[in-house]
């Protein structure tokens, strides 16, 4: 017996509509469907309210008639065949919303359709119904209006976040409004899109205006003048149309980009890190949708580079957000090509001197900005008046200065690593020992510096030396501590009974005057 599987018609509603989180993505559909309405013109209005955003789209296209409005509506009845949203599941975003109300006007009809609490009803799984009206209209109108009311975003989205730049930014590199096809056609469909927000949303200006068109930079071939010579470099390559052969047949990829810095990349409608924005995009209908930066060699870095390759044989998941034939022989012929391609511009002798030029420049500016900073260096030794260590290897330089004193202990560093505790190996009268340096002893001390494998503490100064007799009077570590400031040296016992000591060359006593009065030695009785 056979059987024919049935879909749940609410669930599949529910979830193609909650694959879509932002309510930019409407504003994407919205212009797809303009686009191919044939509207020259579009303007979109977002408000925020209480219960979610109002968005308002109305184009000058050919209108719906009454076919196309129910394909609106449904899902998988796209009268489209060959765009981005010829599944008819982009609409379905508009159901994430308390009111959907379509106005339509085409051949001196006006079409009215109205659907109450869409979201509502699918989360309480009932289907929602949609009403329509009818009315004569003069035959010059043509166009439509879609109002959507108390839209509902994805969790933890505030409406206050669609700043002009940040909308600007989405539909240049996420919608039609970024389209690279005009550097493909002689008779390109050119609209003009307008997005005015709610001044609660953002108050910086009354409105953004653009078109569908995504411009690159103007070239610079040659570097520049000033610190970072590379920064405005660009060079354009394509357009580019190149036919792949596969096992499927034929296809077509057009290909358009550039490669530049940071400042010709700045004259993009950037918004946030362009490490999320440059790179490889694959599209379809000129629209980009995923990167494939894995086209680029691993010897250059992404960044430099974006180039839009469309083709029209790619097929996207029902949010359009991910190419889902990539096992096809299509996509691994594109990306053959684009591997190909890409190898091609970064071996340009353009490419190579842009690259060339960067390391100039941070050459140029790594020799001025150390030379700033030995100046400033041999500023501060002038204005100390006297040597002043600030570090524990020029503490150790201090025993070699020429103005040590006659009584100062020869050491000689073998060893040093400055990132462990025993800082040094040193050579004294012919005996390698263990050293660790430290500013004070004190400062030892605070940083619970060891003690057992210690043998020699080299320090610029002891420190405040109420604060080792409290050390003494305490003990250090769990150990006692006996500090002997006449003959340099302290001595420990741990509470596991090993005993021992580390002798201490104050440095600064042995340069010029010292800088601290020597005490005489302690009791490491406690008083308590």
């Amino acid at each position: 017996m056979k059987r024919t599987p049935t879909v749940n018609e609410v669930n599949e509603f529910l979830e193609i509509a909650s694959d879509f989180e932002d309510p930019l993505e409407l504003l994407r559909e919205s212009l797809s469907n303009a686009f191919d309405a044939g509207a020259e013109s579009v303007d979109i209005r977002i408000k925020s309210q209480p219960d979610g955003s109002d968005i308002i789209i109305e184009d000058d296209g050919h209108g719906m008639n009454e076919e196309d409005l129910k394909s609106f509506f449904d899902l998988g009845n796209s009268s489209k065949t060959d765009s981005i949203g010829y599944k008819g599941h982009g609409t379905k975003i508009f159901y994430k919303s308390d009111h959907i109300k379509v106005n339509t006007s085409r051949d001196g009809i006006t079409l009215s359709a109205e659907m109450k609490n869409p979201w509502e009803k699918l989360n309480n799984r009932v289907l929602p119904e949609y009403d329509v009206t009818k009315t004569d209209a003069p035959s010059s109108r043509s166009g439509t209006l879609i109002r959507i009311s108390g839209f509902k975003s994805g969790e933890g989205f505030s409406p206050e976040s669609l700043t002009y730049p940040k909308v600007h930014n989405y539909l240049k590199w996420k919608t039609i409004v970024g389209s690279t096809a005009h550097f493909f056609e002689d008779d390109f469909h050119e609209m003009d899109i307008t997005v005015e927000l709610d001044d609660e949303i953002d108050d910086s200006r009354e409105q953004l205006t653009t078109t569908n068109k995504f411009e690159f930079p103007s070239e610079q071939l040659l570097p520049g003048d000033g610190e970072f010579p590379a920064e405005r470099m660009c060079k354009l390559y394509g357009p580019n149309e190149i036919t792949l052969n596969h096992a499927e047949g034929t296809s077509t990829v057009e290909i358009m980009g550039m490669a530049g810095g940071k400042a010709a990349r700045n004259e993009l409608p950037t918004f946030g890190r362009h490490s999320t924005q440059f790179g490889v995009w694959l599209a379809k209908d000129h629209i980009k949708v995923e990167r494939l930066n894995e086209a680029i060699s691993h010897d250059n870095e992404f960044i430099h580079f974006l180039f839009v390759a469309n083709c029209q044989d790619i097929e996207l998941s029902a949010n359009r957000g991910k190419i889902r034939n990539k096992s096809s022989s299509v996509y691994q012929a594109l990306e053959e090509e684009l591997s190909h391609f890409l190898s091609k511009v970064t071996h340009d002798p353009w490419f190579e001197g842009y690259l060339e030029a960067r390391r100039q420049g941070e050459l140029a500016r790594k020799a001025s900005s150390e030379s700033t900073k030995a100046h400033d260096r041999v500023d501060r030794i002038k204005s100390r008046g006297r040597f002043m260590p600030s570090n524990d290897a020029e503490i150790l330089f201090g025993l070699q200065r020429p103005s040590a004193q006659s009584n100062a202990p020869e050491i000689f560093v073998e060893d040093y690593h400055p990132t462990d505790d025993i800082t040094a190996i040193v050579r004294t009268d012919g005996t390698l020992q263990a050293a660790a340096v430290s500013s004070t002893l004190v400062d030892y001390f605070d940083d619970e510096g060891p003690l057992e494998p210690a043998e020699l503490l080299i320090c610029w100064e002891w420190g405040d030396t109420d604060e080792l007799r409290e050390i003494q009077r305490t003990g250090y570590l769990g150990s006692d501590v006996d500090i002997d400031f006449e003959r340099s040296k302290v001595s420990y016992e741990t509470k596991d009974g090993i005993s021992g000591s580390c002798d201490v060359i104050i440095v600064s006593k042995y340069i010029d005057t010292p800088m601290v009065e020597e005490a005489g030695t302690v009791s490491s009785t406690s008083t308590d």
